[in-house]
């Protein structure tokens, strides 16, 4: 016998579900919940109990020493429980419907106190009797005392068989005494059992329901870092390099305008290059690699690539200290793909907004941290300015890689963007806005 714990979180007595959150599973309450849920998953197994245990008292009763009227009461008495079992207790337990089980456990006592005492051996059904009450009963209270009904009515219909004598009276009492005792605390046992066994069932469904929910919530999560990530990696590269395409195009109209075709065909190669780079930065990305500059060439050979494109499309000069091979030295791909990003997005923002003539591209090594500085000789950035979209992802870039992200302004005039990565990763710094970084 075990409780349905089911779904609902409240008894249809009131009392809290066993399984509820934030329940022990040893603190169980007398079973009354969802019976029929209970009752539909269990009662295949039962029914083929009852049928294998219905044969064994039907041939008990016709092999025994009973005069055929006590067979004939034996076997009336048994066809009354498996028709009772079909039109009421199977029906009941199907729909929940717990007048339909009560009648049969009316007539389940009633049909066992004429049985038992009718043949030899009749003992035997009450094995059947007492796990039917405990199965169909709606509660422990409810099956003591169909318990009690029950042994009270065999012993009457013993006391019957015996004509009345009072002389067998305490024996009878006795001896069911004993089982009636034995029924309800095995009964007892087993439902008590049974009920801890569907309340941590139950936990466990809800353990395994919250992990699903957790790995989706999860992979949603990567989804959209990944699409963040992406969008990025655009905006770091594709959406940069149209910019100088496109700044490159007026630059070339303009010269076009001027009557000077040559300098307007070294801004067309110019474009070609740009484009033939977006072209690669399009294949890297497409492929899931890391920047295309570094996949041919050394950090520090990138950043002087950078900075002579940059130089040659703006006119803006780039300086690349040689400094800066000794401290790229041993770094990891994660930690040269966000000091590259970075140089490229600080460049972006030079060109868009320093009016600068000179940029100087640092790259030193402290202890266990590479820093990257791009400073500019520009109108520098005024305080309080917001961060665009460029920055905020050189923010998250550098919060990713363990490190932290400071812009201010340069020395002396101008802006500063300073990058700060732990050559060994460790956790996230608080990254802020500094007057001096």
């Amino acid at each position: 016998m075990s409780k349905p714990t089911g779904r609902a979180a409240v008894l249809h007595t009131g009392r809290p579900h066993a399984g509820a959150p934030g329940r022990d599973p040893d603190d169980v309450e007398p079973y009354g919940g969802d019976r029929g849920a209970f009752w539909r998953r269990s009662l295949a197994s039962w029914d083929q109990a009852f049928a294998v245990l219905m044969a064994i008292v039907a041939v008990m009763s016709l092999v025994s020493g009973s005069t055929p009227t006590q067979k004939a009461i034996s076997l009336a008495a048994l066809s009354a429980i498996v028709v009772g079992y079909l039109t009421l207790a199977r029906p009941g337990a199907r729909r929940d419907d717990r007048r339909l089980t009560n009648a049969y456990l009316v007539l389940l006592v009633v049909a066992t106190s004429a049985q038992v005492p009718a043949v030899q051996l009749g003992a035997v059904l009450l094995f059947v009797s007492f796990s039917h009450i405990w199965f169909f009963a709606s509660s422990r209270t409810t099956g003591t005392l169909w318990c009690v009904a029950l042994a009270v009515g065999v012993v009457g219909g013993e006391l019957v068989g015996e004509g009345l004598d009072p002389a067998v009276l305490p024996e009878l009492v006795g001896s069911m005494s004993i089982a009636l005792v034995f029924a309800i605390g095995l009964g007892l046992w087993i439902t008590t059992v049974s009920e801890r066994s569907e309340v941590r069932a139950e936990l466990l469904d809800q353990l395994r329901a919250a992990q699903d929910e957790l790995a989706a919530s999860h992979h949603a999560a990567g989804v959209l870092a990944e699409r963040e990530r992406m969008a990025q990696e655009i905006h770091d590269t594709l959406a940069q390099g149209f910019t100088s395409v496109v700044m490159l195009a007026q630059t070339m109209s303009a010269e076009l305008d001027r009557g000077r075709p040559d300098a307007a065909r070294a801004r067309v190669e110019q474009i070609e290059r740009v484009a033939r780079d977006n072209l690669a930065e399009a294949r890297a990305l497409v492929a899931a690699f890391g920047p295309a500059g570094l996949q041919d060439a050394t950090l520090v050979e990138a950043l002087a690539r950078l900075a002579d494109r940059f130089t040659a499309e703006t006119g803006v000069r780039v300086d690349v200290p040689p400094s800066a091979a000794a401290a790229a030295a041993g770094l990891g791909r994660d930690q040269e793909v966000v000091l590259l990003r970075a140089a490229q997005e600080a460049l972006a923002n030079v060109r868009r907004h320093a009016a600068a003539t000179r940029v100087t591209l640092t790259l030193t090594r402290t202890g266990d941290e590479v820093r990257l500085e791009v400073t500019d000789d520009g109108r520098g950035i005024p305080d309080g300015t917001p961060d665009g979209h460029g920055l905020r992802g050189m923010r998250e870039r550098a919060r990713g890689g363990g490190g932290d992200l400071r812009v201010g302004p340069g020395p002396g005039a101008g802006t500063r963007v300073a990058l700060t990565l732990p050559v060994a990763v460790r956790p996230d710094r608080d990254d802020d806005r500094e007057g001096t970084p």
